[in-house]
């Protein structure tokens, strides 16, 4: 297994929080232009996709011998999300926290356990170390998409709040 997949997944909830910890409400809630996300959402839907989908997928492929796996559906999920526990510290905290339960539980595998195998819907197996490399690449997808909403990249923010310290 690729050390860098993992890096990547660990490395999430920092740019996560540097992106948007100094955004206004009214900033991470501002509608995404044609229909998109908007910040906040962006932010639950890593925290809900890590606790509903990702780690249920990992732990599932982890149990079962090739389980069929179900991923959420942004489309489905968006509009009847729980919007209980949207503070920005909040979601950031609760992402980390799950974020931190799937990195210890990867850790700990054996080397054999990166090729024990699950089967999306439509029929296409894959390895948990494949899983993996997907999962980062979702990291990434959405860590654009939020850079893209709130109109600056993650490596602006950090140089412009490293500068200050």
């Amino acid at each position: 297994m690729s050390d860098d997949a993992l890096d990547r997944l660990a490395a999430t909830p920092k740019m996560l929080a540097h992106l948007v910890v100094e955004a206004t409400d009214g900033r991470l809630d501002a509608d995404a232009a044609a229909g998109g996300w908007s910040a906040r959402t962006i932010l639950a839907h890593f925290r809900d996709d890590e606790y509903l989908c990702m780690r249920v997928a990992l732990e599932r492929m982890l149990a079962e011998d090739v389980p069929n796996l179900r991923f959420i559906d942004g489309a489905d999920w968006a509009p009847g999300r729980n919007r209980t526990r949207e503070r920005t510290a909040v979601l950031l905290s609760d992402f980390a926290l799950q974020r931190q339960a799937s990195l210890n539980i990867l850790a700990s595998q054996r080397p054999a356990d990166w090729e024990r195998r699950g089967r999306t819907e439509g029929g296409r197996e894959f390895s948990i170390a494949e899983f993996v490399q997907a999962w980062a690449a979702h990291d990434a997808e959405h860590l654009r998409q939020l850079e893209t909403v709130l109109g600056e990249t993650y490596e602006a923010v950090y140089e412009r709040r490293m500068a200050r310290e």
